[in-house]
């Protein structure tokens, strides 16, 4: 059984393109899917081989690290 986080997750999930992923997370793309690839995100593939991500798993990731950077 894969151990890979892009396994797990449901298909009825809503899902984000890496740019709106680094958008929310405000960085680059590119970093978006460096992350993916070294398993520090959760994330799809499509029938097609691109990479989407879990918009909860994103948001809340976007939230905490909100919560962690000082005003």
């Amino acid at each position: 059984m894969p151990n890979d986080l892009h396994t797990a997750l449901p298909a009825t999930t809503p899902h984000l393109r890496p740019a709106e992923v680094a958008a929310l997370l405000g960085v680059h793309p590119k970093t978006v899917s460096r992350w993916a690839k070294d398993g520090k995100l959760p994330f799809l593939r499509t029938l097609g081989g691109h990479r989407r991500y879990p918009e909860p798993a994103i948001r809340e990731l976007a939230a905490g690290l909100a919560r962690e950077v000082p005003a």
